[in-house]
């Protein structure tokens, strides 16, 4: 049989350190005898040949055992091992008297300076040998020990840093996995949830968190649980649920306080939940040991708390240092939440405001426009009467303007203005500026040079937006330049598209204020007198619209009295040889037909609007009764049969969707034509219009010509007006 050979495992190499034996004596033969006797031992002896050598000798080294002789001449032995013991470091060190003659006092006296032994002279070498030896061995086992106790040493400290780095790591990567979680929403619920999923198993077994509302009052938003038969979670109701009064005091003790309180366990309510199990904490479950409050607060804003419930090892774990950048942590979300929703509701707010706003200012200047109709219809009217009937007009455009320049930038922040693009020519977008303006140019004497290149430039964009653009810029320069001023509108082809300017000799703009000039409610001229009006919403109007055509715009003036120059630059190319332009057709304005009379039912709770309107259809030849309110309006259509009803929308008690609606159920009706005139236009407020069967949409106040237009029309072709 072949022998199995088994691989032994290397030895491991001991290093061995050589101790050092001093040999005190006057005598150079003692010395040689007792180094001869000793080198079997293969230590380091060393030699001294007085006491005062040997003290010297001591502090410079370590000696594992001092051989010293009795009698010397200058300081005997005696003498010396009591300097020896003197010393910290040789207070221990073993010590040999060798000595030719010993009595019992000398003895006595040589144990009592820490003597381990005597040997008599001439010494017999094995008895010396072996006596050195035990010392030796013990100095080496006591060196070795040491030695294996600083490793053990080093070798805790080692760990104690490994564990605190891993635990200092674990912190970290705990701390930013909470703030990811915390701040993925800007809703307060949201964030209370994520807080109590941090929580639990983190920080405690059972995580809740308690929100102040308004009245001061605390409300348990959301719970969880790891262990126990209800282990989960459960959102409550969205009034949360009221807390038990003990619980209630001690997280406004501990929001007072401003400090993490570790109170003994509370339940969260007192009457048990039976509509869920995970909320049923009425009864603390058993393995609740601890529990710590928690305050939320952010500056000055007290929020709430997070509740924990756990073993006393989880609160061990989680401590008061962990535990207070957690709740910092979620204070701050949770306050940018709340901060949120307050400029949420705060826009919201604004917007509804907008929307009255146009809408009770828009119900006034509807009768003024009528009223400035009928003037028109007039076939004699005085100079004096022509004048102020055509102020009037203007001042009611100019109003209409303001009003929907308001709305828009209202709609733009939100989001809500969307552009029809087509394509569409530079030359068409500048006659139509240029034919908005001419009107408040002409009334100021101003002249309007347009340069444009004779190449047929296409735009991709929407017509009434950009024309709208750049009649703003256009008007925005008849304002602020003087009566008999100059105003030029150019445009130059350039790499990536067109550049349209519109250049002026008047007013300028401040150097301080250039760089906010498109800012929203932005004026550079804020004296008393408010000369030139508006509302400071123009040119933000402006910069949004031409954002949203992919373009830019930007303003440039030397300073105040030296005009100003503002340039737009839009995506535009050169319409290519024999290319023929698909430009959408424009929807043609409908005459009025020449029919036999139509019956109109006017309805609108404005008594002026409506009584206008009714003298307005009335010269125009139509037959008109008017209501006020949305029963009214029932009552007489059952009995007029009108051919067209222009009606209004916020009536008083039933709105114009609903006599609307009740409008098409009926069979004297149901083949009206049906005009929405409202202060309300924003496109919710058009497509509930559709929905309650309207066949238009006008906003007040309306393009007179443009509404007899439509009720001067059948309902057969109603559907391609639809839109207005």
């Amino acid at each position: 049989m072949s022998a199995i050979l088994v691989p032994q495992e290397p030895a491991i190499p001991v290093v061995l350190h050589q101790a050092n034996i001093l040999i005190v004596d006057d005598l150079p033969e003692k010395h040689v005898v007792m180094k001869t006797v000793l080198e079997e031992l293969g230590q380091n002896l060393v030699s001294a040949r007085s006491g005062r050598e040997a003290l010297r000798l001591i502090l410079q080294m370590e000696f594992a055992v001092i051989l010293l002789d009795v009698n010397m001449p200058d300081i005997d032995g005696l003498e010396t091992a009591g300097l020896i013991r003197q010393y910290k470091k040789t207070s221990q060190t073993p010590i040999l008297f060798i000595t030719a003659y010993a009595d019992e006092i000398q003895a006595s006296k040589g144990y009592a300076l820490g003597a381990v032994d005597y040997i008599t002279s001439p010494v017999v070498p094995e008895i010396l040998r072996s006596k050195v030896k035990v010392f030796v061995d013990l100095y080496c086992m006591n060196r070795q020990l040491q030695e294996q106790a600083t490793e053990r040493e080093a070798l805790a400290r080692s760990e104690a840093a490994r564990a605190a780095a891993e635990e200092a790591i674990r912190r970290a990567d705990f701390l930013s996995e909470a703030s990811r979680r915390l701040t993925e929403s800007l809703s307060m619920v949201a964030t209370a949830r994520a807080l109590v999923d941090v929580a639990v198993p983190g920080l405690g077994s059972i995580a809740a968190v308690a929100l102040l509302d308004s009245h001061g009052e605390l409300h348990c938003r959301h719970v969880k649980s790891q262990q126990g038969g209800g282990g989960g979670e459960a959102s409550l109701p969205d009034d949360g649920r009221t807390l038990n009064p003990k619980m209630a005091a001690i997280i406004h003790s501990a929001i007072r306080t401003r400090r993490i309180e570790f109170p003994a366990p509370v339940a969260l309510w007192q009457i048990p939940d039976t509509s869920n199990a995970l909320a049923d904490l009425a009864y603390l479950p058993s393995f609740t040991e601890r529990m710590a409050v928690c305050p939320l607060i952010a500056g000055e804003q007290m929020l709430g708390a997070l509740i924990l419930f756990g073993k006393t090892e989880d609160f061990q774990r989680a401590d008061t240092a962990l535990l207070s950048e957690i709740v910092s942590r979620a204070s701050i979300a949770m306050e940018n939440a709340r901060l949120y929703t307050l400029v949420q509701e705060a826009d919201r707010r604004k917007n509804e405001f907008l929307a009255m706003l146009a809408h009770e200012l828009r119900n006034p200047l509807a009768p003024i426009r009528n009223a400035v109709h009928i003037i028109h219809s007039s076939q004699t009217v005085e100079p004096k009467v022509a004048w102020a009937r055509d102020v009037i007009s203007r001042q009611v455009d100019h109003m209409s303007r303001m009003i929907d320049d308001l709305l828009d930038v209202s709609r733009i922040a939100r989001g809500k203005v969307a552009v029809h693009m087509e394509q569409l020519l530079l030359s068409t977008l500048c006659e139509r500026a240029v034919e908005a303006s001419s009107p408040l140019l002409a009334a100021r004497n101003q002249e309007l040079s347009v340069t444009i290149p004779d190449k047929p430039i296409v735009l991709q964009g929407d017509l009434v937006r950009l024309s709208q653009v750049l009649s703003n810029l256009l008007n925005n320069a008849s304002k602020f330049t003087d009566s008999h001023g100059k105003i030029a509108l150019s445009a130059s082809l350039q790499e990536e598209g067109v550049m349209l300017t519109v250049l002026d000799n008047g007013q300028g703009i401040d150097p301080e204020f250039l760089p906010h000039i498109f800012d929203l409610f932005a004026q550079g001229d804020q004296a008393l007198d408010r000369a030139q009006g508006g509302l400071g919403i123009g040119l933000t109007l402006v910069k949004h619209l031409v954002e949203l055509h992919s373009g830019k715009v930007e303003a440039y003036s030397e300073g105040r009295g030296k005009g100003s120059r503002i340039s737009l630059h839009l995506p535009a190319k050169v319409l290519e040889d024999g290319v023929s332009l698909a430009v959408a057709s424009e929807r043609a304005v409908a005459k009025p037909m020449s029919i036999a009379p139509r019956k109109i039912l006017v309805v609108d709770d404005l008594v002026p609007s409506a009584e206008t309107l009714k003298m307005l259809l009335e010269l125009e030849g139509f037959i008109v009764q008017i209501a006020n309110d949305g029963a009214s309006a029932l009552h007489i259509a059952r009995q007029f049969a009108p051919d067209a009803v222009i009606l209004d929308i916020g009536l008083p008690g039933m709105d114009g969707f609903e006599v609307a609606r009740q409008l098409r159920d009926r069979p004297e009706s149901q083949n009206a034509l049906l005009v929405a005139l409202t202060g309300y236009g924003e496109a919710e407020s058009r497509l509930r219009s559709q929905q309650a069967g309207f066949d238009h949409h006008v906003v007040k106040p309306a393009d007179i010509d443009a509404l007899l237009a439509m009720v001067s029309q059948p309902r057969e072709g109603a559907a391609a007006m639809r839109v207005q």
